[in-house]
């Protein structure tokens, strides 16, 4: 087992980080999903080695957390021990239904298996942080365009010709256009981007690419093989432009943005949300390639005991489930059952406490563990959010981030409205981040009727069509806070 990662790095299975509620460990199964009876062991270890609460992240990871540096360790043997194999080295992912969604314009995993093999011939995963990643979206029912990432690889349709568009630093939205071009060229690109991130270090990113970098990226007409790839000049930083490998007929040149248009990337934690497009809950039903469909079901607040992930897979068991897939939005995707075992997993799901439809306010919900799970949180976050949730049905069209502590893992950009433990009780964030200063303070057993002030005064004060999220904009800070603190 290697020495505990430091916070915020990547805590896969051999390198445990360090919590608030002791070591976690984050995987992806290399399959893309379990079956109901892995799913089951894997919860029973960490029941047995964790404190049982069992995550899937926004990215589509699953996370065990509360272990020890004894427990992780035989945790890791268990995982090895159903068969289970998790990937590692650098993150290249793809939609939860790539290759199986009869809607996607290409399927993705091909192009992610190259790029996967480029980087580890160019010797690349140690010269590159554990947060750098690249995402290959095929396009289709649910797409990646929420996940950040460094490198992006979309398909597109050009003139009746499938094509990659690729763009940098940043999610589906934010990130920057680069070129669009065929699966070769696109392969040398991606990797390429990652050559020049590794050169400035292990704690950079794409985002600290310079405009020169970038520009020489964009009009980089000629590619030789990754493995030939050349590497980036220390005092320059730019690709010379080699000779040999196929003309790039088919690049067209990424307009080129300021600089500091490079939208930062965020990490990944408990019910972590990346403040990105999400254009489809991964929530319902969704129809396959081989006439099935796939049930997404998925954890509040990215959240659930072991005791209840079991039930669900021995449920999904006995329906016929024969996969279930990790899907980015913090939710499940069973697959292989009948469609009449579809509403019959779904009001398992519901009795057991899932978010089984899309119009569920707690989508909108970001929370962290909170106490007393973890030692670092200072309110009790899932209670909280049950209970505005609970309460905010008709008005909650905007994300609410409950972050037990200042650090704000579960949502690292800002939102509309933030609640932060503190010394001084819940502080109520307008319209940034949990490490901006509150506006106004309630005890934290209270906090969920200030809010439920706030709601009041938005459907009180808001403008025929006008969206909750506007409305907050246009009362400001100082009104939101006023209401929040009355008794």
């Amino acid at each position: 087992m290697n020495a505990f990662s430091r916070r915020g790095a990547c805590p896969a299975l051999s390198a445990p980080m360090q919590t608030g509620d002791g070591l976690l460990v984050r995987l992806n199964p290399v399959a893309g999903g379990l079956s109901p009876k892995s799913l089951i062991g894997l919860c029973e270890s960490a029941l047995r080695h964790g404190n049982g609460i069992m995550e899937v992240t926004a990215r589509g990871s699953l996370q065990i957390r509360g272990l020890t540096a004894e427990s992780a360790v035989l945790l890791a043997a268990e995982v090895d021990a159903l068969g289970i194999a998790v990937r590692t080295g650098v993150p290249v992912e793809t939609g939860p239904l790539a290759g199986i969604d009869p809607r996607e314009i290409a399927d993705p995993r091909a192009l992610a298996e190259r790029i996967r093999a480029a980087v580890e011939e160019a010797e690349l995963t140690p010269r590159l942080g554990p947060k750098v990643s690249v995402v290959v979206d095929g396009g289709g029912q649910l797409t990646m365009d929420g996940v950040t990432a460094d490198v992006r690889l979309k398909a597109v349709r050009v003139g009746g010709n499938v094509m990659w568009s690729l763009s940098v630093a940043g999610d589906g939205q934010s990130a920057r256009p680069l070129a669009t071009a065929d699966e070769d060229a696109a392969r040398d690109i991606a990797v390429a981007v990652l050559r020049m991130t590794a050169e400035k270090g292990r704690e950079a990113h794409a985002r600290d690419l310079s405009e020169r970098q970038l520009a020489s990226l964009a009009g980089w007409h000629s590619f030789a093989p990754p493995s030939v790839l050349p590497d980036i000049s220390p005092t320059r930083g730019e690709i010379s432009r080699v000779a040999g490998g196929s003309p790039l007929s088919t690049l067209k040149i990424g307009e080129i943005a300021h600089e500091d248009a490079i939208s930062p990337l965020e990490g990944e934690m408990s019910g972590r949300t990346e403040g990105g497009v999400q254009d489809r809950w991964p929530i319902g039903l969704f129809p396959l390639s081989n006439d099935t469909t796939a049930l997404g079901i998925a954890l509040p607040y990215g959240s659930m005991p072991a005791e209840k992930l079991i039930a669900l897979a021995q449920s999904a068991l006995s329906l016929g489930v024969a996969e279930i897939r990790l899907a980015p939005g913090r939710a499940l995707l069973f697959l292989g059952q009948p469609s009449s075992a579809n509403h019959l997993l779904q009001a398992t799901a519901t009795a057991l406490g899932f978010v089984t439809t899309a119009a569920d306010p707690r989508t909108r919900i970001a929370a962290c563990p909170g106490t007393p799970a973890c030692a670092s949180g200072r309110i009790a976050t899932r209670d909280i959010a049950e209970t505005i949730a609970a309460e905010m049905t008709d008005s909650l069209d905007f994300t609410l981030h409950i972050s037990g502590c200042a650090k704000g893992c579960a949502h690292p950009g800002p939102a509309a409205l933030t609640l932060v433990g503190g010394e001084n009780g819940a502080g109520l964030v307008v319209n940034a981040t949990a490490k901006a200063l509150p506006a106004g303070y309630r005890p934290g057993y209270d906090a969920a009727r200030g809010v439920s002030r706030v709601a009041a005064m938005v459907r009180s004060a808001r403008f025929q069509g006008e969206t909750a999220a506007a409305c907050l904009t246009r009362l400001g800070p100082a009104a939101i806070a006023e209401s929040y603190r009355q008794e």
